[in-house]
């Protein structure tokens, strides 16, 4: 019975691995798929090549300060998470240190 279980258990964690990795690769390949069908349609936009490389710099501006904007949003919660961690740590450390000088008082009594 403790193989079995053993087997089926593998073969269901490769084919979550499997699911995984197949989405993965339809995720790439779908926003591969985006920016490709992007760029072809501003070069074969019926507008002047001004116009076009105009509207390519504001759209990368645009997409430099949403990714300047969640890279700083991200930084923000790992701060508040370090502090948490800190926080949460130092509560446990004290907690931790009276449980042993509360047990060392009462060895000695």
């Amino acid at each position: 019975m403790l193989i079995k279980d053993l087997l089926e258990r593998n073969k269901r964690e490769r084919e979550k691995a499997a699911r995984r990795k197949a989405a993965k690769n339809a995720a790439i390949g779908a926003g591969i798929g985006t920016a490709l069908g992007l760029g072809a349609g501003l070069l074969f936009a019926p507008k002047s090549g001004e116009e076009t490389r105009k509207d390519i710099a504001e759209n990368a501006k645009k997409a430099a300060d949403k990714v300047s904007k969640g890279t700083k949003k991200a930084v923000e919660n790992v701060k508040h998470s370090v502090e948490d961690v800190k926080g949460k740590i130092l509560e446990a450390k004290s907690k931790k240190k009276a449980e042993v000088e509360d047990s060392s008082e009462e060895t000695k009594d």
